[in-house]
């Protein structure tokens, strides 16, 4: 592997940390968009059974709260009553609309970055090539009777293969990585947004 990474040259460094800090993004986003922490399947069923009678009290929207991204989504919702039972219908949607934009916020963190990374590794590794390029045709020294150096020939080439290679090698993960947490994270948001109005409506029926 060193042995590779030699004779790609200089230029595919950059790329080698791009590959770090993708496989970190990947990682990290896993985690942090596991379903437990995201939106638990039987959290809205519980909270709607919890509220059948009522506003629950702090402690508990407060453990709501901390439980995922969807429990802060409700909890705001809970917290907006306990603090002002007379707040309109609206006030209510918006304070949840505002808790999810947060959130919405928050779940499509580092995205970017790995987007970015997918991009720019292709125009990185072609950069690389340039570079080789430029070494292949530095090697064909004027007037030699022999057509040039042919080690430095064939490092140029090595230069150019080796980053376009790895350029692509770096991009395509991270694409397809990118396209799936895009996919996972718009599912989410269409979850939290339909659990939302659901205990909005079930709040507002509470108090009629």
């Amino acid at each position: 592997m060193f042995s590779i990474i030699q004779a790609a040259g200089w230029p595919i460094w950059p790329l080698i940390a791009c590959s770090v800090l993708a496989l970190a993004l990947v990682i990290e986003r896993f985690i942090s968009l596991k379903p437990s922490k995201v939106a638990p399947p039987n959290l809205l069923d519980e909270v709607m059974a919890v509220t059948r009678n009522g506003v629950p009290g702090p402690d508990v929207i407060t453990q709501l709260e901390k439980n995922s991204a969807l429990g802060e989504v409700l909890a705001s919702g809970l917290r907006t009553l306990t603090l002002n039972p007379r707040c309109s219908d609206e006030e209510l949607r918006a304070m949840m609309e505002s808790s999810g934009r947060l959130v919405a916020h928050r779940l499509e963190r580092y995205l970017s970055a790995l987007a970015t990374i997918a991009s720019a590794a292709p125009l990185m590794g072609l950069f690389g090539t340039v570079v080789g390029m430029i070494e292949i045709f530095g090697s064909q020294a004027p007037g030699s009777a022999t057509g040039g150096n042919p080690a430095q020939l064939a490092h140029g080439i090595s230069v150019a293969l080796y980053n376009t290679a790895f350029g692509l090698i770096v991009a395509i993960p991270a694409l397809i990585f990118w396209r799936y947490f895009r996919g996972r994270v718009d599912e989410y948001l269409l979850t939290l947004e339909l659990a939302a109005e659901h205990l909005a409506r079930h709040l507002i029926s509470l108090r009629k």
